[in-house]
């Protein structure tokens, strides 16, 4: 599967590459999945991620937890003890302090921002909700509200069709929450990890074909 993100991912980036190299980058490195100190976390993430083509881990695939709805914005998953729903809202300008280099739009309330990256977004990840078991895992609001333009679906032949997806730990202790983000050199994918019923982290890359 990650050969498909690939390839849409080359279609959409090289127009915009000369672009990016003269501004400044204000985007945090930190969440990257090179960087993660959980290894076992990191084999698995890499199984299905574009980043982790550059580790090298190899391991077979996870399994996956199915879709059940999905649409321009919003993401739904259920399996029965498992419940996910991830949405998008416009994005309001007015409302935020936007910070610009030249023309291009560089910080966003001060912070880096992912996706659109230059520009003025026009959607945000506006929430991410987890119950397992009933039980709603608390997730803090600073591992989304600095995503924007969310990418739920694609097209297909006139078929509606999403690259996002949820998927289990082989040791069953973890769930990995998957959204790819694919506009070009603003492009980026994010992975939430929930681990025994608790948020753990998120491992976000970005630019991953610039280098």
């Amino acid at each position: 599967m990650r050969s498909i993100f690939f390839v849409v991912l080359v279609s959409v980036c090289f127009a915009a590459m000369a672009q990016y190299d003269d501004m400044p980058d204000y985007r945090s490195k930190r969440d990257m999945l090179s960087k993660i100190p959980e290894k076992e976390v990191q084999a698995d993430v890499s199984t299905f991620t574009m980043a982790g083509i550059d580790l090298g881990i190899s391991r077979l695939p996870l399994r996956t937890l199915s879709i059940s709805d999905f649409g321009e914005n919003f993401l739904k998953f259920d399996s029965g003890n498992i419940k996910i729903a991830i949405t998008s809202a416009p994005f309001e300008p007015a409302k935020h302090k936007l910070q610009y280099v030249d023309k291009y739009l560089a910080r966003i309330d001060s912070k880096g921002y992912f996706g659109s990256y230059s520009k003025v977004p026009k959607k945000v990840l506006k929430s991410l909700v987890v119950v397992i078991d009933h039980d709603t895992v608390a997730i803090p609001a600073i591992a989304y509200t600095d995503l924007y333009e969310p990418k739920f679906t694609y097209n297909e032949g006139g078929t509606a069709k999403t690259y996002n997806a949820v998927y289990y730990s082989a040791n069953n202790h973890d769930i990995y929450i998957y959204l790819l983000c694919n506009d070009g050199m603003g492009g980026y994918e994010v992975t939430w990890v929930i681990q025994d019923k608790k948020y753990l982290r998120r491992i976000l890359d970005f630019n991953i074909l610039k280098n």
